[in-house]
């Protein structure tokens, strides 16, 4: 095989062909051309585009949604334990409290065990209550009582009674009056529901509760602070329970119910 010039026909390059080394040179040609391309795909940004290989901005998201799952399932547990919370607030199921809590790893469901008493015990607690009766809204931290602000002015029509469920007291006032926080607070809950209307509820902090329900609207939402004495919803007769246009306010300390006319002038 020989290679000329194309001016001057000068002979530039020259070597003989055999069968041999044209199989060789085809050989480590091959070769080459594989190892080159395997380089290529391993260890260069190239391969994105080969079909089959994901990209390294595809890994990177792919790595933050399944993070991203991991909080917001963590976060919706969290959310379905308050709902539960929340939602034994608002049915009325509240148990003696003379019983325990007791569950195993094998069950979902909670055990209410009743603890027997003696006279000692019942006299003892019974006094513990008195002496705490007030001081229940005193934080432990701080010896500082807080005052809690009226939610509205009017008679009490339906007042507390532990032993009917009626863990609340109804003020008969008109339709639309506002309805004012009775302290600082989070709401936690402000939705619409069949038999108490427009309900919201608000976390004072040190366990205490407040729910204010058959509203005719409300003017806040899940997660807004308010101060005491703000206008947080305007009074009305919503819900299937409603016999006409009142307040059914409830106080509730460490997942019981208070008696409100005790800590409230109405």
């Amino acid at each position: 095989m020989v290679i000329l010039n194309d001016n001057t026909f000068e002979e530039k390059i020259s070597f003989n062909l055999t069968r041999l080394n044209v199989f060789v040179f085809a050989g480590f040609s091959i070769i080459a051309l594989i190892a080159l391309t395997t380089v290529i795909i391993a260890f260069t940004p190239l391969r994105e585009y080969i079909p089959g290989y994901s990209s390294t901005a595809l890994k990177r998201k792919a790595f933050y949604l399944t993070s991203k799952t991991d909080s917001l399932a963590m976060a919706l547990e969290t959310n379905k334990k308050q709902l539960n919370s929340i939602r034994k607030v608002l049915t009325g199921n509240v148990f003696n409290q003379d019983t325990i809590t007791t569950t195993t790893k094998d069950e979902k469901t909670a055990e209410f065990i009743a603890v027997p008493t003696t006279p000692e015990d019942s006299l003892l607690r019974s006094e513990v209550e008195r002496e705490d009766k007030y001081n229940i809204l005193q934080t432990e931290q701080q010896q500082e009582n807080f005052v809690l602000f009226p939610p509205a002015k009017g008679s009490v029509s339906n007042g507390f009674n532990q032993e009917k469920k009626h863990f609340a007291v109804d003020i008969v006032i008109a339709t639309g009056t506002p309805v004012k926080s009775v302290a600082d607070g989070r709401v936690i809950f402000a939705e619409w529901t069949v038999e108490t209307g427009y309900v919201l509820i608000i976390d004072h902090g040190n366990q205490l509760l407040s729910v204010y329900k058959h509203n005719s609207a409300v003017n806040k939402t899940q997660g807004d602070f308010v101060k005491s004495g703000e206008v947080i919803s305007f009074s009305g007769a919503t819900g299937e329970l409603s016999t006409g246009p009142h307040l059914h306010f409830e106080l509730w300390s460490k997942g019981y119910p208070l008696d409100p006319t005790n800590f409230i002038d109405f």
